[in-house]
This record gives structure tokens, C-alpha cells and sequence, in this order.
């Protein structure tokens, strides 16, 4: 494949609760990953995937999901909060993959109706990822209070908090070329 093909990043929204704030959360990245030179993205909302179910990850594999992840130059994964963790469903799907996410880099935006922006979901990812044999970038996005940062058509309502998402993509883009690199140059032997 060229060298100078457009990276793909897509946006996991992480939970299939009715009512999601998250889902506002998750266009807005999608948004915002879309205006980036060179990148291309797309939603890829958990709620929409066939669950399987089964005692293997072959059981429970999504093709669809699978091929999307292996395409992947990095992630986006957008989950709220809930009880101090993330979504069961978010856990399922991700562990429905494992050789398409060696070496890719992810970042977590996590959404929170409390004040901590669900930085408590982010702890608790951090050793899934690694375990997941993805590399998290050093930045997350943390919308707390998630209710005040949108309004009732999900568009955002402070453009200041656009900044930090900028610092973000900023810093998965750099680690996605990184890495593809990596992946296609250097023998691991």
C-alpha cells in the first residue's frame, strides 16, 4: 500500500443505552477527526453491532467489526462512566478483536454526567488497551457534566472546548503515522 495514504481512525461509541450523551460526545469527534488532513473516519456505533455470544472470541467475532479494526491506523474510543467503570457492551465488542489492534495507537474520550469526565472509566481502560496490544496516546478528552457542553440538537456549546480535542487528534495522528510505520517497515525479529 503507498506510504502517503490517508490514515483511518474511526469513532467507537461505546455504549447502546438510550438517551446517550455520549453519542453527542462521539459525532463531535467524528466531526472534528474528519477535518484532519490525510485522515479519514467514520462512526462505529456499538448499539448497531450483532452481539454474539459463546465462551470464545470466535463466538462472539463481528466480520464487519473486525475488518474495520484491522483497516485502522488508530482508534477513537468515546464511553461514559457508569459505577466507576465503562460499559460491559464497550468490553464485549473490543475483546470480539485482538491481532487487528497490535500496535495501534488509541485514545478515550470519556463522557461523565458528574465532575470527574469520566476519568475513572479512562483508569480503568488503560490496562484493557494494553492488554488489547493497543498504545494509548498521552492525551484523553474528559467532558464532565456532559449535560452543560451540548444543546438539545447535540450541537456544542462552547467552541473553546474544540482546543483540546485539537491537542488530542494532534497527538493520535503523530503516534497513527508512527506506528503504521513501525507496523510496515520494522521487523519485530
Amino acid at each position: 500500500m503507498p506510504a502517503d495514504r490517508p490514515l483511518f481512525i474511526p469513532v467507537i461509541l461505546g455504549t447502546a443505552r438510550q438517551g446517550r450523551m455520549s453519542a453527542h460526545a462521539a459525532r463531535l469527534m467524528v466531526q472534528e477527526t474528519g477535518k484532519q488532513a490525510a485522515v479519514q473516519t467514520e462512526l462505529i456505533d456499538i448499539a448497531t453491532l450483532p452481539v454474539g455470544t459463546g465462551e470464545s472470541w470466535e463466538a462472539i467475532r463481528n466480520t464487519g467489526f473486525a475488518d474495520k479494526m484491522d483497516r485502522a491506523d488508530a482508534l477513537i474510543l468515546v464511553t461514559p462512566e457508569y459505577n466507576h467503570g465503562y460499559p460491559g457492551l464497550l468490553k464485549h465488542i473490543l475483546d470480539s478483536c485482538l491481532k487487528e489492534y497490535i500496535h495501534k495507537p488509541v485514545g478515550i474520550v470519556a463522557v461523565s454526567a458528574g465532575p470527574f469526565g469520566g476519568t475513572r472509566a479512562i483508569q480503568n481502560l488503560l490496562p484493557v488497551m494494553r492488554e488489547l496490544g493497543l498504545v494509548t496516546i498521552f492525551w484523553d478528552v474528559n467532558f464532565s457534566h456532559v449535560q452543560n457542553f451540548f444543546d438539545d440538537a447535540g450541537n456544542l456549546k462552547d467552541e473553546s472546548f474544540r482546543r483540546p480535542i485539537g491537542k488530542f487528534l494532534k497527538e493520535l495522528i503523530w503516534m497513527a503515522r508512527t506506528l503504521r510505520y513501525g507496523r510496515e517497515n520494522i521487523s519485530l525479529e
